[in-house]
């Protein structure tokens, strides 16, 4: 178990007091992920401690896939979810599941439900069943067809499961109490008619169940013993444990449902309804596109399992909601890229300079740290000579106030090289600086006698132009420009409500799914041709580099052998830690 984790929570101080009293004789958890998209940061904290519970009290943890909506659900994400799931650093314990492998056992629960008074079949249909509901103030008020005959209710029941009914015709819906206090309970949707042929069951089924009634089912089926979910489930407790209690006999289990709060960031989108609106409306390249939140993007950032499995350890549970800051996810991946991401030199934005005392066709060999605190990671060789590139941001013909880098007249040590002196520049017609003149101090070699000589310049980044590598560079900033979360709508108990029990089969995105939109940043991906140091060349897709001075970087599998790509993972500069000090 991660060392970070260790520390208890009230989750875990909940399962000490279930196994103490033996409620439980073994802790049995599951991750039950829908696989109509790819997973997302927002998932990370669900899923890890659903693991690593799991792992602590020596249990099992089960992966099921809630299928119960057919409509955009694929094996590309069933494929890709074990991919992350994997990635991160864990496995399904206790098997591989599907809501769908309990179908049969979901419709026969039905029918005894049915033939014992507990449930009915309704033709109010959506916006009516929502004015029948009430509200938070007022209670609701029962269906007219509240009170069909149990034989007629069955017989639509098989009916309906047969074919016979157009969509939204017939809704099977629990007995429970219109006048509850809780608007969950008023008579929830268990059943409804879905014409949309399953990825895993095919044509079998036109009626499908609400995850309401079929996720409590597949846990008390595979022995779950504490199902841990967010906190917008708290109000569907008294539902989850309403249906394995009457369903009698017919389930082996009874399992414990505590929630926590969910995990929510500034500046990032948490609704896979929203990021599938990003995907297919063209405004990022794809589910794995480094902008978006998906693990499977985060990974080809840059983004470490090791940093994301830490950020949800720092972060902690809580039983109240909050936002959590971008810039500590990005203080974790930094933290772990600084220990581990061998260092390399390339410039982005490229200015050359030319050193007019160095002899013309002379190159001198250069040796390089990989890692400045792991000498183990070795070194590697660089090439200096009469030109070479250096960021232009490093360059001010009439220096600013407290400029310390190159300026006319100046002195800059060029990083494991020489001690070189700027002497002048060239403009082109516009009077844009395209050469930068140079002399070198000869006797100012990095790593030999006497050659730290004090001087007032910065060290400099750069790359001989003579066996300089083109490369693209991808830079990225936050998907929305506004500093504020939209995460998964909605917040309020009615609409919570909704967003659980209905279920829009079509799945369709509303008006307000698109309004984010509006907060797209535009500044979210810039392009820069720069040259790097040709030893990035035969590292392998997904290798990570702190390019000196500018960031860490990871190699993108869009690289070409003549041209690589590089994707910024993040910055050096750690804006978590100075707003914490501040």
């Amino acid at each position: 178990m991660d060392e970070a984790f260790e520390r208890t929570n009230f989750i875990w101080d909940a399962i000490d007091q279930d196994l103490e009293s033996e409620r439980y004789q073994q802790v049995h958890t599951r991750f039950p992920p829908e696989p109509n998209g790819y997973m997302h940061i927002g998932h990370c904290k669900a899923l890890i401690m659903d693991f690593l519970t799991a792992e602590k009290y020596g249990g099992l943890c089960n992966l099921r896939f809630d299928d119960t909506n057919p409509a955009k659900e694929d094996t590309e994400y069933v494929e890709a979810i074990k991919r992350d799931i994997k990635w991160l650093g864990f496995d399904w314990t206790g098997g591989l599941y599907y809501a769908s492998d309990y179908y049969d056992k979901c419709y026969e629960i039905a029918e005894d439900w049915i033939k014992r008074g507990l449930a009915y079949v309704d033709e109010l249909s959506k916006e009516e069943m929502r004015q029948y509901r009430g509200t938070l103030k007022e209670p609701g008020k029962n269906s007219p067809w509240r009170d069909r005959p149990v034989e007629e209710s069955l017989d639509l029941f098989r009916r309906m499961k047969a074919g016979e009914f157009a969509e939204g015709q017939y809704t099977l819906r629990a007995k429970i109490d219109m006048a509850s206090p809780n608007i969950v309970m008023r008579d929830p949707a268990m059943y409804r008619i879905l014409y949309k042929e399953h990825w895993r069951t095919g044509k079998k089924w036109c009626i499908y169940p609400m995850y309401d009634f079929a996720h409590p089912i597949g846990d008390a089926l595979e022995g779950i013993s504490h199902s841990l979910c967010s906190l917008e489930y708290e109000i569907h407790r008294p539902l989850y444990d309403w249906v394995v209690e009457h369903s009698q006999n017919m389930l082996p289990a009874k399992p414990r449902q505590i929630e926590f709060a969910r995990l929510n960031m500034t500046q990032t989108v948490m609704s896979k309804r929203k990021l599938r609106a990003l995907v297919e409306g063209h405004h990022v390249r794809g589910w794995d596109d480094p902008r978006m939140p998906t693990l499977s993007a985060l990974r080809r950032r840059g983004y470490t399992a090791a940093a994301i499995r830490d950020f949800v350890s720092r972060i902690g549970l809580a039983k109240s909601d909050s936002t959590v800051d971008y810039a500590l996810l990005e203080a974790c991946v930094r933290e772990d890229l600084g220990n581990h991401a061998a260092r390399a030199m390339a410039v982005l934005n490229p200015i050359k300079v030319v050193l007019t005392n160095w002899p013309e066709g002379e190159t001198k060999t250069l040796v390089m740290e990989n890692h400045p605190d792991h000498p183990e990671m070795g070194t590697h060789e660089v090439t200096f000579g009469r030109e070479l590139y250096i960021d232009a941001d490093d360059f001010m013909e009439v220096p600013a106030k407290k400029f310390q880098r190159m300026y006319p007249g100046f002195e800059v040590r060029l990083k494991g090289a020489y001690i070189v002196k700027c002497e002048g520049c060239t403009k082109d017609e516009n009077g844009n600086v395209v050469e930068i003149q140079c002399t070198v101090d000869f006797d100012s070699a990095s790593g030999t006698p006497g050659s730290e000589r004090k001087i007032k310049g910065k060290v400099l980044h750069w790359v001989s132009a003579i066996d300089a590598v083109p490369f693209e560079a991808r830079l990225y900033e936050p998907l929305l420009a506004a500093d504020e979360e939209v995460a998964e709508e909605p917040e309020a108990v009615e609409e919570t409500v909704d967003a659980v029990e209905e279920e829009a089969a079509e799945d369709v995105l509303t008006r307000k799914d698109y309004d984010f939109l509006k907060q797209l940043n535009p500044n979210s991906l810039t392009i820069c041709n720069g040259f790097v140091e040709p030893c990035v060349l035969s590292a392998d897709n997904g290798t990570t580099y702190q390019f000196l001075r500018v960031g860490y970087f990871c190699k993108d599998p869009d690289s070409t052998a003549e041209k690589p790509v590089f994707n910024r993972t993040v910055g050096l500069r750690d804006t978590f830690a100075k707003q914490v000090k501040k």
